[in-house]
């Protein structure tokens, strides 16, 4: 497949998988191949590719008379870092970004004491840099959220676990969508000294420190986001 297909694939790959998690096919529904290779100018092919990539995913089925349709959501790969980014995309419901919080309040203290516990000299190296990043003067939304990512992704490699260190994939997509709201917003809470105490507690090997910061860091997330989504509901009724 050239470039110029792999393109068109992976067009069509978001663009049905995105009307599926919006709701647009519902479970059940049928999608029919030859009114999406008409709309998104494709061939059989391309469409033929991009359903048994959404098919692989839990999304759809074929079956032979039957045809093409939507799997219930329970049969969903939610976990699938496609499916994370297309819930984040656009306007998340509530719902996912408080099954966010949840997930990250599991595992995150956990990896910060582990992280505490195991941290190399490069691994403070990675966190440091993020937060270096994290608090430039000249940094805007984009390049704070970056920063806040890699932070992430750097606390999670300092657990030295492998499983740990995938489960970035949970949070990244939807991180990244909270992330844009938040700092965004026109009055941004400060994130950094939470993120510094993190850093201060992995550096010293201080695990209970470690864990408590993190808390307090899911906690100001929380709270920010409430706030800023508050306030945004505000404007849009007043």
């Amino acid at each position: 497949m050239n470039g110029a297909a792999r393109g068109l694939h992976r067009q069509a790959v978001e663009v049905i998988g995105t009307r599926i998690i919006r709701g647009e096919y519902e479970p059940g529904g049928f999608l029919h191949p030859d009114q999406i290779e008409q709309e998104l100018g494709v061939s059989k092919t391309v469409v033929r590719e991009a359903l048994r990539v959404l098919a692989s995913k839990g999304l759809i089925e074929s079956r032979q008379k039957r045809g093409t349709f939507v799997r219930p959501r329970a049969d969903w790969n939610l976990l699938d870092s496609d499916l994370l980014r297309w819930q984040a995309l656009g306007s998340p419901d509530d719902s996912f970004f408080d099954n966010l919080a949840e997930v990250r309040a599991i595992f995150e203290p956990a990896a910060a004491r582990l992280a505490a516990q195991r941290r190399t000299e490069g691994d403070l190296e990675a966190l440091v840099e993020a937060l270096e990043r994290m608090s430039a003067p000249d940094s805007d939304t984009t390049a704070i959220v970056d920063a806040d990512l890699a932070f992430h992704r750097a606390l999670m490699a300092a657990t030295h676990n492998e499983l740990l260190t995938r489960m970035e994939v949970v949070i990244e997509a939807g991180l990244r969508a909270r992330d844009q709201i938040v700092h965004g917003a026109e009055h941004c809470a400060d994130s950094v000294p939470g993120h510094r105490a993190v850093l201060d507690a992995i550096r010293a090997q201080d695990a209970v420190a470690a864990t408590r910061a993190v808390e307090g860091l899911l906690s100001q997330a929380v709270a920010d986001l409430a706030r800023v989504l508050a306030q945004s509901h505000g404007g849009e009724t007043g």
